[in-house]
């Protein structure tokens, strides 16, 4: 029997995108917590959603343990999680059915059910955790589901139907305290030959932080809030070389929101990282406006490999919309300084923000050629709760919400353009860049043919010079 049952609603199979990726992760805040379960002295049992069906999944996982909570903890440091992707509710709401039939508590904490506490309450969840899992777990295991109701970070409902919560819980202040994730609960052999299969190399994920500063107006931070906490250089350090020792991946993907915020905290990392000599090729997401001669030099020191920065437009007057705080020429500035250090330098890009027009467009495709980045990650503007960005087109919603998955690219709300257009821009830049001029001839030629301007005869088909790899 354990005391918990941990599960997450990531299923790999329910998403065809990540299907083509397939770059499966393990669920890095589940393992974490359960890390902590176990210290504070309770039994902890997981069923792995990523690989293997749900509904059955789950109900064998009950059958085995017997647990008295069942607890849906999203992998907060997972973008497809941070996303609200509608199969990944579904997901969610046929193991709270699961667990009710059961007899069984179930919890749920992640971002989908931080917006819609109402919703996970009504389709038979006991408790939502909102903000940070940690504490407000531990709290409600300690007092017992029965007498939970008013701890702080939680949602309930109460015997008339009315949701209410608690206080807020402050996020965990030290995270020094927060152990590393549990892998020997997890299946590394199925990862491993996920990834070896199909890319010939394996890869893991940590964490080194916690949050993001920032207030770009289209970043819902429903869990972290604008907090920004990291974990001691050192034990991060520890933790990279205890997986080179037992894991022994050939790539670590650190998925913080923003990595290397701090300069002396990168180059304590790096002292750290060389003292134990536990290098691992890595690579991470941060800003280009941190990506400075001393930081980069850093980086490299500890092992990184790639970075993958915000960009998100080509146009000044869009970056200044969505409050990015950035300039297009640092852009640049980063891609040279991290080429200098022969570390990958990716391009995260979105179209579709609220006033950009097709000039902007072409300023994006541009830049896209004159940078020249190893890589890009292409979406649309995409309106999550909480955010401005969200309150400045509410009005004009299609009448969808959340995207189903993670390549859905529906525009939900006025957009300038059509979503077959923006998937065809995505399209043809990410061919370009992955494979050069010639793989791309097509997919611009469908751009031409989606975009109006083509048909008023001043649309000028974009030849991008192949931006691969320098």
């Amino acid at each position: 029997m354990a005391d918990v049952l941990l599960t997450h609603s990531n299923h790999l199979y329910f998403d065809s995108k990540q299907v083509r990726k397939m770059q499966p992760y393990p669920p890095l805040q589940t393992l974490i917590v359960a890390s902590l379960l176990r210290e504070r002295g309770y039994s902890v049992a997981l069923f792995d959603a990523t690989f293997e069906a749900p509904a059955a999944g789950l109900a064998q996982a009950i059958e085995k343990h017997r647990p008295s909570l069942i607890v849906v903890a999203e992998d907060n440091f997972n973008f497809l999680t941070k996303m609200c992707l509608v199969r990944n509710r579904e997901v969610a709401f046929g193991y709270a059915e699961t667990a009710r039939a059961a007899g069984i508590p179930i919890v749920v904490n992640g971002s989908d059910s931080a917006d819609r506490a109402a919703d996970y309450l009504a389709h038979g969840f006991e408790f939502v955790i909102a903000g940070e899992l940690e504490e407000t777990l531990l709290e409600l295991c300690q007092r017992g589901p029965a007498r939970a109701r008013g701890i702080a970070g939680l949602w309930w409902r109460d015997p008339g139907g009315e949701v209410r919560c608690g206080a807020p819980r402050r996020p965990v202040p030290d995270l020094s305290a927060v152990p590393g994730p549990a892998w020997d609960l997890v299946d590394i052999s199925a990862y491993r030959r996920a990834w070896l299969s199909a890319h010939g190399h394996f890869s893991l994920n940590l964490v080194s932080s916690r949050g993001c500063p920032f207030r770009c107006n289209w970043c819902a931070k429903p869990i972290y809030g604008g907090t920004y906490r990291y974990h001691p250089p050192e034990q991060i350090a520890h933790e990279m070389l205890r997986l080179k020792r037992e894991c022994n991946p050939g790539l670590i993907w650190f998925a913080d929101d923003i990595f290397a915020l701090s300069g002396k905290w990168t180059a304590e990392f790096a002292d750290a990282v060389e003292k134990l000599g536990a290098q691992v090729p890595f690579k991470m997401q941060s800003r280009c406006d941190l990506m400075t001669r001393d930081t980069v030099g850093d980086l490299r020191r500890a092992g990184c490999a790639e970075v993958w920065m915000g960009a998100e437009s080509g146009s000044q007057r869009i970056l200044d919309a969505m409050e990015k705080d950035i300039l297009v020429s640092e852009v640049r500035a980063a891609r040279e300084n991290l080429r200098a250090r022969g570390i990958r330098a990716c391009l995260f890009l979105q179209f579709g923000y609220p006033g950009e027009t097709w000039s902007d467009i072409r300023k994006t495709i541009s830049m896209v050629r004159a940078v020249r980045p190893d890589d890009v990650g292409i979406s649309v503007s995409y309106p999550l709760p909480n955010t401005r960005f969200h309150d400045m087109v509410r009005a004009q919603n299609t009448g969808k919400t959340n995207w189903n998955e993670s390549g859905d690219l529906d525009i939900m709300f006025q957009g300038a353009y059509t979503a077959r257009l923006y998937r065809a821009l995505a399209d043809a830049l990410h061919q370009e860049v992955r494979s050069g001029e010639a793989s791309a001839a097509d997919a611009w030629k469908l751009v031409a043919e989606l975009e109006p301007v083509s048909r008023s005869g001043s649309f000028q088909l974009p030849v991008l010079a192949h931006a691969g790899a320098a």
